[in-house]
């Protein structure tokens, strides 16, 4: 299993409606993806603005079979529906350790 990790910087006032939307549009459509396992959010109790986002693939390979084009279609409908943009400050991937079947 590979992990996903990415760090999004958004505006506190909006936060709830960020993670709404994130629900509804980009675990949606990610739950279609082969290899999708599940999906965290974190939120820091120190710094509201931050958001870590920890999205669990079975291999890396079915995670980088995604299509940019499905990527950016479903980046464009979550910011036409969120009405402005965020910020990806980090990403990072990371194998879980002893599984056998990670790539």
């Amino acid at each position: 299993m590979v992990i996903e990790l990415l760090k999004c910087k958004v505006d506190p006032n909006l936060r709830e409606q960020y993670l709404q939307l994130d629900a509804e549009v980009w675990t949606k459509a990610l739950a279609e993806c082969p290899g999708f396992l599940g999906k965290e959010v974190w939120l820091n109790p120190h710094e509201a603005s931050e958001v870590i986002l920890v999205i669990r693939w079975a291999t890396k390979e079915q995670w980088k079979a995604i299509s940019d084009e499905f990527l950016n279609r479903i980046e464009q409908l979550f910011l036409q529906q969120m009405g402005r943009t965020y910020k990806i400050v980090e990403s990072a991937e990371y194998q879980v350790y002893g599984d056998r079947l990670s790539s």
